[in-house]
């Protein structure tokens, strides 16, 4: 846990040659022209890093000759990848794979495991099989909402820490009965895992403000159910506004990676019963910082 605490925003300077096309106007840069591999020299791996920093999502398409290997592989060479603690469909080498057909949908806006006090920093997000329409993912910078919230929201917002849990209602997505979506969730929810986070996050690298919610929301500490709830719905608001967000269509071999410290993210349940089965890497990150010096801390498992 990195225990320097960040005072203000620092600029981020893409150093090396990065063909970049930017996708929407707050969030997200298609890579273009490379091809990842783990032989990426650490000058390329480290614009990839601030590019990141920058745009929070990056693309890249026709990434055919990556598979499960590669993609470890690769990973390794950002930082260290760390599993899932309860979701099946994981491989020895902390790959998840996330299939419709097992009931694998994300289609609820989330940031990546927020019930860890050390959620992941980054996600890599690899295409196996994706449906002929339908099945996009949508980001949204949780940086952006920060910084256009209104003044006294923004004070407000300092101030609030909430608990997350793996245990969430996942019922209030589902549209249709759907026995393996069911079965999915009582293994994910097999062993409950909380962590108390802080509504607004700075970001280890940049500094940036962000704010924690999503899915994994549970309550905020010291508020009722209810008083917690119309505040979520306050800020979810502001996250996920339109300007916020970058969508992208899929193509079997394009690969994704985001910040999973500065944005939340969406898998559209569009595509009827077409196959989409998509392999994911997470990479250790690290304990909250809150705007007033503490951090994250885990409640459940209680240690």
């Amino acid at each position: 846990m990195n225990q320097n605490t960040i005072s203000s925003p620092r600029p981020v300077t893409i150093t090396a040659d990065l063909k970049l096309r930017p996708i929407a106007g707050r969030i997200g840069a298609e890579v273009q022209e490379i091809a990842l591999t783990p032989d990426l020299s650490p000058a390329t791996i480290q614009a990839l890093r601030d590019a990141l920093t920058h745009h929070k999502v990056l693309f890249f398409r026709d990434q055919h000759h990556v598979d499960a290997a590669t993609q470890t592989a690769f990973g390794r060479k950002w930082g260290e990848p760390v599993g899932h603690p309860t979701a099946p469909g994981q491989t020895g080498d902390h790959l998840l794979e996330l299939s419709a057909e097992h009931g694998g949908k994300a289609n609820v806006w989330h940031t990546d495991m927020t019930f860890l006090e050390s959620y992941p920093a980054v996600s890599i997000l690899r295409a196996v099989n994706v449906p002929p329409c339908g099945g996009d993912t949508v980001w949204a910078n949780t940086a952006a909402a920060y910084e256009h919230l209104p003044d006294h929201l923004k004070q407000l917002a300092d101030g609030l820490w909430a608990v997350h849990s793996n245990d969430y209602d996942y019922a209030v997505n589902q549209t249709r009965p759907d026995q393996a979506m069911d079965a999915y969730h009582a293994t994910f929810a097999s062993s409950v895992f909380e962590a108390e986070q802080p509504l607004v996050r700075l970001h280890p690298i940049s500094g940036e403000k962000s704010l924690i919610l999503g899915g994994f929301f549970k309550k905020f500490s010291n508020l009722s159910l209810s008083d917690s709830r119309h505040l979520f719905e306050i800020f979810q608001t502001h996250i996920t506004r339109l300007e916020n967000t970058v969508r992208w269509q899929w193509k079997k071999g394009d690969v994704a990676i985001w910040d999973n410290q500065s944005t939340q993210h969406y898998a559209l349940d569009d595509y009827g019963n077409y196959p989409r089965v998509m392999q994911r890497l997470t990479l250790r990150g690290e304990s909250s910082l809150s705007t007033d010096g503490r951090y994250s801390r885990q409640l459940l498992p209680a240690k």
